[in-house]
């Protein structure tokens, strides 16, 4: 599996850390999930930048999962999303696209 895959499974899980958090606030059965997440997540983005730049990697990781979890605060836990949310919501995916688009590709270590 390349990089870019590893970096998307590790801002999955970290969506999945940030909601269990959340979820962890009425059950506290939810601390392993969230343990469990923030291991995984952390593998992953191990994984993914011995092939993507540091800093491209960690933004990166931190775009998925604050757009992530920004989308699972308004499904979930009916969190506003209101038109300027949405339109920053917008442009931070863009940005994310770009430094993806922007990043030269180096072989693993």
């Amino acid at each position: 599996m390349n990089g870019w895959m590893w970096l998307l499974l590790a801002g999955i899980f970290e969506i999945g850390f940030t909601t269990a958090m959340k979820l962890q606030q009425q059950n506290e059965s939810y601390g392993i999930v969230f343990l469990v997440c923030v291991i995984l997540s952390f593998e992953c983005l191990s994984k993914a930048i011995k092939t993507i730049p540091l800093s491209t990697g960690y933004a990166i990781w931190t775009g998925i999962g604050a757009v992530g979890t920004l989308i699972v605060g308004a499904v979930l836990f009916q969190e506003t999303l209101s038109p300027l949310r949405m339109l920053l919501l917008i442009l931070l995916i863009a940005v994310l696209v770009g430094l993806k688009f922007a990043t030269p590709q180096k072989k693993a270590a």
